[in-house]
């Protein structure tokens, strides 16, 4: 496996853990999460932000 490939994959890592903790801060604050975020985790924003209570 390249270095090239392994770091790759490691940069993909901390972008989900990245939008995990941003979604998570967003919810605990009563805000509404960014769509990029959303997305990159795999949840639908519409149906997200349709939700009343998070």
């Amino acid at each position: 496996m390249s270095s090239r490939r392994i770091a790759s994959g490691f940069n993909a890592f901390i972008n989900v853990v990245g939008s995990a903790l941003a979604v998570s801060a967003a919810t605990r604050q009563y805000r509404q999460p960014g769509d990029k975020d959303l997305k990159r985790l795999g949840i639908d924003p519409d149906q997200f932000h349709g939700i009343r209570r998070y």
